[in-house]
């Protein structure tokens, strides 16, 4: 500045075309001012400079030592997390029975219905979110191909998304039914299997569940197994059927035992669970007059639904009529059976392919779908939980059992030097044992502890009908396979919320309806045509 300030004054005073602001002297000067002011602006830069590095350096020490703080409260949660998770795991998937506890006849079965419900769940997944996801890929590749496999004939696009749909469908099942029967062979060879190792199992099945993925549809799916499931559904009707109408029989007798017994302890209060009997039949009975007169209002003018309701009608008078005039039976099991019969009926015609007949027809069927799952559901559960329900499957083999439970009772007696028995072991089984099978309902129930806990290997598979379980659990997969399919038929008229409208789902459905009205009519005759025989 004071250079320019000298030059200035000099460039006023000194005469034109002097050469003074020109001569070495003066250039020397500025130039050597100009790089004393440029020495000093870098070294406050450079000075600015280092400060602002070192703020730099210590706000990212500041960010990692609160990331580091976040870092390792986040750890110790998740280590909190995976460990409360674990052990939640290991309570409602492991097991708390010694290995010398003999298992019961539901040992898993609650385990084992939600693995089924999940895979329900996968198939609905499946068929109206994948599959179309599936359709409408922009590229083609391996899983595409996969899944398209064998739908390629059909020429309509509502065909094609159908087809790969029920695809999806069939490869939750497989796995299901798959799973279900090495779960059967596995408590065959050993009857503790099905109540160990249920979070490895719960893996295993969401890996089937992925492979499946990967595989084209034919033939196993499209081809194989569609023609198992059919067989196997059909087995699962009748299976049904027999639920049902032990399910009816036992809720009133169990009614009637709680009215005894509260009697028993005090006068008059056993009235209360016979009028909660007469009140439910009453309550089913109306239920049932109502959805008469509305399948008669909707869907009456075809030969077809005319037929239908007006055999339900028929047979549900006639079997109440049975029931009235005779001991067997009862009117709570009448009227449950009447309900049922009523809503097969609405299932069957509101499945009716034909627009003229079926007035809801490519509408969301709600009410169906609510009315199947929950008798479907109803009927899942007394299967699994009901020891009933299980000798059901096994009053041919009680005989068998019976002599099993000797057996194993003479093999855990030991017999002291005076002669006297002393016993070993406590056995719990046989077919009037209550608490058989019951080492999922308490602690105490259905205990069968061996003197040493290596006696797993003397209990007796006869004993352990998990196995049972297992194969009825994956015929009820094969049974929702064709539920959600409509028995394999590719046709346009399903939606999610009734998805199995056509011809084949309509008569399987009436045809089961029939079956379980029959079958309880004969058990309310059959005591009075062959009198000398015991149907108890």
């Amino acid at each position: 500045i004071t250079a320019r300030v000298n030059i200035t004054r000099t460039r006023h005073q000194t005469l034109p075309g002097s050469t003074l602001l020109h001569s070495p002297s003066a250039n020397t000067a500025s130039h050597q001012t100009r790089s004393t002011s440029t020495a000093h602006l870098s070294r406050f830069h450079h000075t600015n400079s280092i400060t602002s590095s070192k703020s730099i350096e210590s706000h990212r020490a500041s960010q990692h030592i609160m990331g580091s703080m976040f870092s390792c409260v986040a750890t110790g949660l998740g280590w909190c997390f995976c460990t409360a998770a674990a052990s939640l795991l290991g309570s409602c998937c492991g097991n708390d029975k010694p290995s010398s506890e003999a298992p019961g006849a539901h040992s898993g079965r609650k385990r084992s219905v939600f693995l089924l419900l999940i895979a329900i769940a996968i198939a609905f997944i499946f068929q109206y979110g994948v599959a179309p996801a599936v359709t409408d890929a922009p590229v083609s590749n391996y899983v595409t191909d996969a899944w398209l496999d064998g739908c390629e004939k059909y020429d309509e696009d509502i065909l094609v998304d159908r087809c790969a749909g029920q695809a999806g469908v069939y490869r939750s099942a497989f796995s299901s039914t798959l799973f279900f029967i090495l779960a059967a062979i596995g408590v065959a060879c050993k009857p503790s299997a099905n109540r160990e190792a249920w979070i490895a199992k719960y893996t295993l099945f969401f890996f089937l569940e992925l492979l499946m993925c990967f595989i084209p549809n034919e033939p196993l799916f499209l081809d194989v197994y569609l023609n198992i499931g059919r067989v196997g559904a059909a087995l699962f009707i009748f299976i049904q059927q027999v639920i049902l109408v032990d399910l009816a029989f036992n809720w009133n007798d169990s009614w009637v035992e709680r009215s005894n017994k509260a009697e028993a302890e005090e006068v008059g209060s056993g009235r209360n669970w016979l009028i909660a009997i007469v009140v439910s039949a009453a309550m089913m009975f109306i239920t049932s007059f109502v959805g008469w007169g509305l399948m008669i209002h909707y869907f009456a003018g075809c030969p077809d639904n005319n037929a239908f309701i007006a055999i339900t009608i028929v047979l549900c008078v006639i079997i109440t009529g049975a029931q009235l005039s005779g001991g067997e039976g009862s009117l709570l099991a009448s009227s449950l059976i009447t309900l049922y019969a009523t809503s097969l009926c609405y299932s069957a015609v509101s499945k009716n392919p034909d627009r003229d007949c079926n007035p809801f027809l490519g509408e969301d069927d709600f009410l169906g779908i609510f009315i199947g799952v929950g008798f479907t559901v109803v009927a899942l559960g007394y299967a699994g939980w009901s020891f009933t329900a299980d000798q059901t499957f096994n009053r041919d083999s009680q005989d068998e059992i019976e002599n099993s439970n000797f057996d194993y009772r003479k093999k855990t007696e030991t017999t002291n030097p005076d002669g006297e028995r002393k016993v070993t072991g406590v056995v719990t089984y046989g077919a009037n044992n209550e608490d058989a099978g019951g080492d999922e309902e308490s602690p105490s129930g259905g205990q069968n502890r061996s003197g040493s806990a290596g006696d797993e290997e003397a209990v007796p598979n006869t004993f352990s009908n998990s196995w049972r379980l297992n194969v009825i659990l994956a015929i009820v997969s094969c049974w929702f396979a064709m539920s959600l399919t409509g028995w394999g038929a590719i046709k346009s008229g399903g939606t999610a919320a009734n998805p199995q409208v056509g011809d084949v789902s309509m008569w399987m459905i009436i045809v089961s309806q029939w079956l379980v009205l029959l079958m309880y009519l004969w058990t309310l005759i059959a005591p009075r045509v062959f009198p000398d025989r015991d149907f108890s």
